[in-house]
Order: C-alpha cells, then structure tokens, then sequence
C-alpha cells in the first residue's frame, strides 16, 4: 500500500474509533444525563404514552388516567375526590412534575421500576402497551371523609394512626385542592397552578399542613412533659408536685399562671394538671427535669429526628419537629408547648399512638404495598417499632390521665358512649405577643377490649369563632370524635 493510502486508511480508521467511543460515552457514561435533561421532550412523550398506575384506598382506585386530544402527551392524570385525597396523592402535572405519593413512587406507577423489567419485557413481546403497578395505601376512607368534613371551612389539619402497626389512617387538609386542575400542559393548567401557589393565595391550599407544617403544639405537649415526670422517678400520677400558683419562670421577673386562675392547679398532681391543662405544673416540671431530659424524652417521641431516614423504610417525608435547645425559661414555656416547641399533626398523633400502644411508638407509614400489573406484591411494608418513650407501666398512668380529661376534664367533647378515649387539649399561643388567634389542638385515642385501632391529632389554625371561644375542646376534640367513630365503626 502507497503512502497516500495508508495515511486515508489510519484516518479513516480514527474516525472510526472516535465514533465508537463518542457512541458508547453517550450510550453509557451519559444516558442518565440525556435521559433526565429537561429538552429531551422525548422521555416526557414517553411518559404519558400510556396511563399510570394508581393509587389505592380501601381497595378502590383514587386516581386514574385519560386520554388527552391535540396534545403529544397521550394520557394525563386524574383524581377522584381530588381535594380529599390531595394530601395523600400530592399531584402528578405533565407541566408542572410530581409530589408526594405520586413522586415517591413514580418509577412503579409509570411502569419502569427495575421490579417490573419482565413485566415490560412480557409487554413488549405481546405488542401490549406498557402498564404502570400499584401503590396500595393504609389509608382508611371514612377516617378521611370524617376528617375533612368536620374540619368544614376551617384551616387546619388531621392525623390518624393505628398505634399498634403505625399505618396511617387519615391525613387531611383545609383548605385544599384538586390535582386534576393543573395535571394537564395547557394554558389553563398553567393558570390554575399559578392561582395556587402561596403568593397568590394567602391560604396556601397545596401546602400539606398534616405532614409539612409545624406548630406550636400547645397544652398537648404536656402529655409529653409528663410522660418525662414519670420515667424520672421524681413524679406519680396522684401525687402533689409542690408547684406554686402562679409560677415564677427561672431566671425571670415574669409569673405563669393558668387559664380561668382555675384553683386545682395550685400543688396539683399529674391526673389533676393533665385533667384541667395547668401551665404551672409542667412549666415547673419541664424546668425541673431540665433541658437535656426533655430534649431527650421529645426525642424519643420522634422530635427532632428525620422519620424517613433509614432509605429501606417506606418514606413519608413530614417536616422535622423540633423541641429546643434552651436556656431555663424557654424551656419551661417549651414544657408547655410554647417557646420555640413546634411539631406537625402527624407528631402529635405518634405522641398519642405512643401513650395508647403500652409505650410503643411504632413508625408511621402509608402504604402497605406495592403491586405490579399482573397483581403480584412487589413489597410488603412490615410494621416496625420506632422507640420505646415510656415503660408500659408509666403509660398506663399516662392513659389514666388522658381518660380523665375526656371523661372529667377539659376534653369532654372527645367522648364516644361505650367507648374509653383519652385525650388532651391544647390552645397554642401564636403570633407576636400572642396577637393573632391562637391553634386549637386536640389529640386523642380509642379502646376497645382489643387495644387501639386509632389515634388522632387536630389543629384548627383559623375558623370565625370569636378568639375568646378558641379552644381546643371546642373546636378540635369534636373533629377526633368523629375520626375515631369512623374507624371504631370498621371494626365492629
């Protein structure tokens, strides 16, 4: 071979190496990249070529798919009850992406979960177009229904839980949306969106107050408080705990008293500060245990500790609750459920589950499996024990106290005839000195002979009660009643 030949034969040999190397570096090096780029509107062609797998409640489908005209997306998402089941479902918007359930189990909704390769490849062989699986929930829908119907045209929030597994029984929201409004790519998807966002809508309907939002949790966080009495040895459910009325807070010219200058408060055991919510008693409590103690009985309760952060557990992605650090007086009025003390509704009812499972504080999930196509179970959730805050005995004295607000106390709307609750109130200071209406709290639990199918915890954000009617058995306990009564009423 000539000179000038084999100078054409190297090039053209180089030329092809190159396109091999370029061809494998974007086949194999840059395919996620490619594949995740937001221009490659080929993927998202790809995406809603075939309608999604849906989520389940009771067995019956809360979500559902439909075609789309004069659109390359095929199918877009749609929602049953769209504004009940928001705050489970979140949203899935061909314009606008995915959240919550919708996002945490996107691959086996649509289809491409690794778990489900020999169902695509069974698809792909028949020509049957490809199938997403199944995302079955805890979820029990009259708790739902009672949840959101009795928060009515109040802001605020509810969450229910099976304390003996952890299974997540409600989560409910007002003000709320419906996904379905902006699941499409259109204008007027774009324009629904918009309209709900917090800048537009000072009400925030797709924040999801259950599991996102925290709040001063109130009175209900002396259950808390009490809880770390016990375990310390220093307290008994019946017994006086010296504590003066009003209470001088540490290190402060400032005096606590208690709501109504109610008389039983003044050197008050457990039951009776629990029975009628004494500031005193727990402020002084909390400062005698110290910040360290209480630190680490909130702890153990689930406060200030990541609940999704074992990546092998199902995810629920609620929002930290976060008992502080703090000096003396702050930590007296966080004692109380105030100062810096914020939780979600979803911590409050494990603070409830806890007390109600002899101690036990099982970890909150909500979905039970996954199934694919073809019906096959993908993954079982297995309930899994998160903590134990209190021994089985000092619970008990704790449910001896709960039961004693509904039955004698301030929660007496809570009560279900023929059936042992316990409960606590809660009314949370919110706003620069105390300026705006407060939270109404409530959270609470049934018994029945076979243990506790369900707790529950209610905060009341806004209604148009008068600020002086706010309080937590007025406005909150009725709500749990009527959650408990419907989940009571599955089991009989």
């Amino acid at each position: 071979m000539n000179k000038p030949l084999r100078r054409i034969a190297i090039f053209c040999g180089l030329l092809v190496l190159a396109l091999l190397v370029r061809s494998n570096w974007l086949q194999f090096v840059q395919a996620d990249d490619l594949k995740t780029d937001p221009k490659n509107r080929r993927v998202d062609i790809a995406r809603y070529a075939q309608p999604r797998g849906n989520i389940i409640v009771d067995g019956k489908n809360i979500t559902g798919s439909t075609v789309v005209n004069g659109n390359d997306f095929k199918y877009k998402r749609t929602y049953k009850n769209g504004e009940l089941w928001s705050p489970v479902t979140g949203y899935a918007s061909q314009a606008f992406g995915a959240n919550q359930l919708e996002k945490l189990y996107d691959p086996i909704l649509t289809g491409d979960d690794d778990r489900l390769f020999f169902n695509r490849t069974i698809d792909m062989l028949t020509g049957k177009q490809q199938k997403g699986g199944n995302v079955v929930t805890t979820l029990n829908a009259k708790a739902q229904k009672a949840a959101f119907d009795g928060l009515g045209d109040k802001k605020g929030a509810v969450a229910a839980i099976n304390p003996k597994t952890g299974a997540i029984l409600a989560l409910a929201n007002k003000p709320s949306y419906d996904p379905s409004v902006f699941a499409g790519n259109s204008e007027k998807d774009g324009e629904k969106y918009k309209a709900l966002q917090r800048k537009n809508d000072k009400d925030d309907p797709t924040l999801n107050r259950a599991l996102r939002q925290t709040y001063p949790p109130g009175s209900t966080f002396k259950v808390v408080t009490a809880a770390a009495g016990l375990e310390s040895g220093n307290y008994d459910l019946d017994g006086k705990t010296d504590s003066p009325d009003p209470y001088r807070l540490p290190d402060s010219s400032t005096d606590l008293g208690n709501e109504g200058n109610n008389p039983a408060c003044k050197n008050a055991s457990v039951r009776v500060a629990l029975q009628w919510s004494c500031n005193t008693v727990f402020a002084k409590m909390s400062n005698d245990l110290g910040n360290d103690e209480m630190m680490k009985m909130s702890e153990q309760f689930g406060f200030n500790r990541d609940l999704d952060d074992d990546s092998q557990d199902t995810p629920v992605r609620p929002a930290v609750s976060e008992y502080p650090k703090d000096n003396k007086p702050q930590n007296a009025q966080a004692g109380i459920g105030q100062a810096s003390n914020r939780a979600t509704p979803l911590q409050m009812a494990m603070v409830a589950s806890a007390v109600a499972n002899d101690g036990k504080l099982m970890k909150p999930y909500m979905v039970d499996q996954l199934v694919a196509p073809n019906l096959n179970v993908l993954e079982q959730t297995k309930p899994k024990k998160l903590s134990q805050p209190v021994s089985a005995e000092n619970a008990q004295k704790l449910q001896q106290g709960m039961e004693t607000v509904v039955n004698d106390g301030t929660g007496t709307a809570g009560k279900i005839p023929g059936v042992t609750v316990g409960g606590k109130t809660g009314t949370a200071q919110h706003g620069e000195d105390n300026k705006d209406n407060p939270y109404a709290w409530f959270i609470s639990y049934a018994k029945t002979g076979d243990g506790s199918p369900v707790a529950v915890a209610v905060v009341v954000e806004s209604s148009d009660t008068l600020r002086g009617d706010i309080a937590g058995g007025k406005l909150a306990a009725p709500i749990a009643k009527s959650v408990m009564e419907a989940v009571l009423d599955g089991k009989r």
